[in-house]
């Protein structure tokens, strides 16, 4: 419901300086909570029937064209941060924490996502919608190449172990 009435120049740059904030924020918060709370095994992170392995992303959404053309945050936060995109070290160690880092940052994604609301608060009701797209545009993708990559993370480190796949997926 709105509450603030500000004039549509003011809205406008509002809109843009405060998702840059949540973006931010979000980042800031995922990064500060400790890794035991990013446990890929978790329920939220886990891979469910429906995603077949890790394939639905692949033949619905076609992840492998696109997906090196989103940024790595981890890149931004250098001593915070864990680059995910060009994974040299392969592991068990490394591998693993390539699965919580990008449980981490799914969950950013995720809350990034779920902020549109605070909009409402000065801006018209419709600009909701526009919100929600923008948010849905800037973070699905995100989130559906860390869904894509988990399982297939997740084979590579089965075999460094000697171990079927088919044990965890």
């Amino acid at each position: 419901m709105r509450v603030i009435f500000l004039s549509k120049p003011v809205t406008i740059i509002l809109c843009f300086i405060l998702w840059g904030i949540i973006q931010a924020g979000t980042v800031l918060i995922c990064i500060l909570i400790p890794d035991r709370c990013f446990d890929p095994d978790a329920y939220f992170y886990r891979l469910h029937k429906f995603e077949r392995g890790g394939e639905i992303y692949e033949k619905v959404f076609k992840v492998r064209s696109w997906k090196g053309l989103l940024p790595d945050g981890g890149a931004v936060w250098r001593k915070k941060g864990y680059q995910k995109k060009n994974l040299k070290d392969l592991s068990t160690e490394n591998l693993t924490r390539y699965l919580t880092e990008s449980a981490r940052g799914e969950m950013t994604h995720w809350l990034a996502m779920s902020f549109f609301w605070v909009f409402g608060f000065f801006t018209p009701f419709y600009v909701l919608f526009m919100m929600i797209a923008y948010a849905l545009v800037l973070n699905l993708p995100c989130i559906i190449a860390q869904r894509y990559n988990r399982p297939r993370i997740r084979r590579i480190l089965m075999k460094k172990r000697g171990k079927s796949s088919d044990t965890v997926l």
